[in-house]
């Protein structure tokens, strides 16, 4: 049974939240970061990356930046930038992106339940990547951008967010990428403790994007525990915040890949290699988005191609290697193509399925050989990899649109 409680929600207040709600922290790099919180000064983004509003030859992981984290987030406390509801709530909130609608629970999940992998993983996580945020999250005293979870559809948490969608929003606003989100509260205590006894029907809940920031989050959990050895299990340092999503709302995009050389082979050789283990058809300019799983669109030379895995490939037992990530990295990135570790191999690159195919035709035409566009990983496939308590290669999952940070705060006391 998982625990999905509901918290004291601080929030923005109307007026604000379309200009505070800002995309995830990692999603910048510095110049980029600094740009956006001078185009929108109210944006969360000031709080998430703090080292905007200090000077360049400051370290970006320096204590000042965190420092100055906390005074920010305290001062939109403070000058009515955020208020709360005065009581634990539960949030619905929708996103819209290109007519496509996907609804999810704001609410806060137990670190028991990940560390007794009832909340699963299929990322592992970099030591360097936690402490920044387990740094933010301790100073802060706040959990600032939310996990986000996917869970195999209830009918009672369905129909209950359902009903609560046919009132009036809290917040309804669309972001400059286009993207329209909209937030109701869910205060009715008979309501809340129905969803509350729904998901403590469900067994498993995977984490759909975000490792990092989970594992930091229970980390900082941990840490306020053996601060205080008398702790109950109720302080809200037991939990963490997240956006749970039932499996069929989700929609999951390819992350593609691209390589800067044919491993010294000839343009014949290459294809005629990969003839060896693909039906390889020549499809001239027109670009190729697969369509079905163990194809593969390529684009070599001004050229586009199909590529279908033979069946003797596909049939693939494991969860892991039934993966088209798996399939494109075993029998060709590393046997043609010698890509060994494509975690650090500087050879390939990964390109977010939201750039399209032509950022493909671009990267081959500026700095690269060879692109391949993927047929993306489904939600069934986490949920299978997941449960074998195994993971998925790097780049399998480019999930959109982006959940907003700052329009949700849970503090730890």
């Amino acid at each position: 049974m998982a625990t999905v409680k509901p918290f004291l929600c601080y929030r923005p207040n109307e007026t604000v939240a379309s200009r505070v709600a800002a995309l995830p922290y990692d999603v910048y790099n510095r110049s980029e970061a600094k740009e956006e919180v001078q185009r929108e000064p109210l944006s969360f983004l000031k709080v998430d990356r703090a080292e905007t509003s200090l000077p360049d030859t400051v370290d970006t992981y320096d204590p000042i930046v965190y420092a100055k984290a906390k005074e920010l987030l305290q001062n939109m406390m403070e000058d009515g930038t955020y208020i709360t509801d005065g009581q634990d709530c539960y949030y619905i909130y929708e996103l819209i992106m290109n007519g496509r609608s996907q609804t999810g629970l704001v609410a806060c999940a137990s670190i028991d339940d990940y560390l007794n992998n009832r909340i699963k993983k299929h990322e592992n996580t970099r030591e360097d990547k936690e402490i920044d945020r387990i740094t933010h999250v301790d100073t802060c005293n706040a959990q600032t951008g939310p996990i986000f979870l996917a869970y195999r559809a209830h009918t009672v948490i369905t129909e209950e967010i359902a009903s609560e969608k046919s009132n009036v929003p809290i917040y309804r606003f669309t972001s400059p990428d286009g993207v329209q989100h909209n937030v109701w509260r869910i205060s009715d205590k008979v309501r809340i403790n129905k969803i509350k006894n729904a998901f403590e029907e469900i067994d498993s809940i995977y984490i759909a994007d975000g490792h990092h920031r989970a594992a930091s989050a229970v980390k900082v959990g941990l840490k306020r525990r053996k601060e205080n050895p008398n702790y109950d299990g109720t302080e809200e340092f037991n939990y963490f915040l997240s956006v749970l999503f039932p499996h069929d709302q989700l929609m999951i995009m390819p992350y593609n890949r691209t390589v800067k050389d044919l491993n010294g082979l000839s343009t014949d050789a290459f294809l005629k290699k990969l003839e060896e283990v693909f039906e390889v058809k020549q499809m001239g300019n027109n670009p190729v988005s697969p369509s079905k799983k163990a194809t593969f669109g390529m684009f070599l030379e001004d050229c586009w191609y199909l590529l279908e895995a033979k069946e003797s490939i596909k049939e693939q037992e494991d969860p892991v290697a039934a993966l088209d990530v798996s399939i494109l990295q075993n029998y060709l990135l590393q046997p043609v193509l010698g890509i060994q570790d494509p975690r650090v191999d500087k050879r390939i690159d990964f390109i977010g399925g939201i750039r399209g195919l032509k950022e493909l035709e671009r990267r081959v035409n500026v700095d690269m050989k060879v692109a391949f566009s993927m047929y993306p990983t489904s939600i069934e496939e986490l949920f299978a990899v997941s449960d074998a308590g195994k993971l998925m290669p790097p780049k399998s999952t480019w999930f959109e649109p982006k959940l907003r940070s700052g329009l949700f705060i849970h503090k730890l006391s």
